[in-house]
């Protein structure tokens, strides 16, 4: 692989019949390129955990990936409320997700730490009131 593979999707706040979709076609792209199983199943889940929380917090958002040869790079944009205490925000088990969410089986509080557990580098910068952008890395080797 040369050359950089990239892609992008837009996920709509509160659209929860589309949850999935950016993960499932990234896994696609990953598994046609050939990327080992482990690393596909790593972003998969640090994907998946982006955009839930895109649709469960934010207005819109967009996830854009890179793929080269050494890593795979994940950058999430969001108009959301932002996050106030990213500290606390990265803690397992600390959510702010409403009850309805909650009822849904979603806002456990992990995606934040999932997403960041299965990340070799990590980033998050958030503004309240205006949204958040993470970008995560995976190497591939």
């Amino acid at each position: 692989m040369d050359e950089t593979t990239e892609g992008s999707f837009q996920i709509i706040g509160g659209n929860f019949g589309n949850a999935g979709e950016a993960s499932m076609q990234l896994k696609s792209k990953l598994t046609e390129l050939g990327v080992n199983e482990a690393i596909i199943r790593r972003a998969a889940i640090a994907t998946f955990e982006a955009e839930m929380n895109v649709i469960i917090y934010a207005a819109a958002g967009r996830l854009h990936y890179y793929i080269n040869r050494d890593k795979i790079t994940i950058k999430i944009d969001d108009m959301g409320p932002g996050i106030e205490n990213i500290e606390l925000a990265m803690q397992e088990g600390y959510s702010t997700a409403p009850d309805w969410v909650r009822e849904m089986g979603w806002g456990a509080g992990m995606g934040l730490p999932n997403m960041k557990k299965n990340s070799d580098e990590f980033r998050i910068d958030s503004v309240v009131g205006e949204g958040t952008t993470i970008e995560i890395v995976i190497n591939l080797s």
